[in-house]
């Protein structure tokens, strides 16, 4: 069975060039889409850490350094 990957390799075969760029944009939106997921990903989890160092001791600390 083929996978969905070797189908589209197969399709991006036969048409001309023009439309290879087509297919070529949309997959770079693509990508551009699932970065910017994870981006958000990682920054709500930096943002939930936030709250860890918020905190009068770590403050009292670190102004002293």
């Amino acid at each position: 069975m083929n996978t969905a990957r070797e189908r589209l390799l197969k399709i991006i075969e036969k048409i001309p060039d023009q439309e290879v760029d087509k297919i070529l944009d949309f997959a770079e939106y693509l990508a551009a889409k699932q970065e910017k997921r994870l981006t958000g990903d990682l920054t709500k989890a930096s943002e939930s850490s936030l709250d860890f160092w918020d905190n009068d001791i770590d403050d009292e600390v670190w102004n002293n350094v």
